[in-house]
């Protein structure tokens, strides 16, 4: 991870891909192209900033 990444660390990074993981395999519609596999597609949009982390 570098310093311009949206995401501050790599558990955060984890737990939201994984988090955008389940909503797409749930049937949620992809906000980027690239992998037909869910998880890698979840990956790179918690790395191109598509996908944010709601504060609790």
């Amino acid at each position: 991870m570098s310093k311009t990444d949206p995401i501050p660390g790599k558990f955060e990074f984890v737990i939201l891909a994984g988090a955008r993981a389940r909503q797409l395999f749930a049937g949620s519609t992809p906000r980027t192209t690239g992998t037909t596999k869910l998880v890698r597609l979840a990956q790179l949009e918690v790395r191109e900033g598509k996908i944010e982390k709601i504060p609790e």
